[in-house]
């Protein structure tokens, strides 16, 4: 969800890619869509890249550290966060909330740093609507069958919080079209080779490098207006 303040921000920020300015990716699935992994694939393959680590009030899993996966914190915390105005974005999801980080996303990108960001599809619309020129990547479970092993194999859930996963799912996927890129995640290795290059790609923009390309070729000009003396 957007304050009334990112509102307002949103009517001025750059609709393009920004020179100098950091490129986040915001990355987005269902549950069980497998995001996770892809992105902590790409964080091994990709130098130069950093994750923004949510703020959620829902239990670690197993396995899962306070301030790696995510901040871990009470209801009562996230809602002070709110009030303070401290997300960029921020959604109900799964009965649980979820949120990111304004300061931290702001602080990569306006130092030049690139930065993957991991949400559900509310937080990917309202981080579109606020930064225009983030990258929005869909994941795409191959079946509703092997989402729903996937998430039965994780073992995280109970029954009901299983079932909610399951009937948001196909509501989640109605969404896939807002995003700019649809990667197919059948093949784990496949898929994030894919999200790895979108970054690459997206970092080749002429609009991310003009002052770079424009200072290349001024010095092949010079070069051959020295030459032809």
């Amino acid at each position: 969800m957007l304050s009334e303040m990112d509102q307002n921000q949103a009517e001025n920020l750059p609709a393009e890619a920004t020179e100098g300015r950091g490129i986040l990716f915001v990355v987005s699935s269902p549950s069980g869509g497998g995001k996770g992994t892809l992105i902590q694939r790409v964080l091994n393959k990709v130098p130069n890249l950093s994750y923004s680590v949510s703020f959620t009030t829902r239990a670690p899993r197993s396995g899962e550290v306070n301030g790696r996966e995510y901040f871990f914190i009470m209801p009562e915390k996230f809602e002070e966060m709110i009030a303070a105005d401290e997300f960029l974005e921020w959604a109900h999801v799964h009965c649980k909330l979820y949120g990111t980080a304004r300061k931290q996303v702001a602080r990569e990108i306006g130092e030049g740093r690139d930065i993957i960001l991991e949400v559900d599809v509310q937080g990917a619309a309202s981080v579109r609507q606020l930064m225009a020129d983030s990258v929005s990547i869909f994941i795409l479970p191959p079946s509703f069958e092997v989402l729903k092993t996937r998430l039965t194999a994780r073992g995280t859930d109970s029954p009901e919080e299983l079932n909610v996963r399951l009937r948001n799912a196909p509501l989640e996927l109605r969404d896939y079209s807002a995003f700019q890129y649809v990667i197919l995640n059948d093949d784990a290795e496949l898929a994030a080779n894919q999200l790895a290059a979108i970054v690459f790609a997206e970092r080749a923009r002429l609009s991310r490098q003009k002052r770079k390309v424009k200072n290349v070729v001024e010095a092949f000009m010079a070069k051959e207006k020295d030459d032809s003396n």
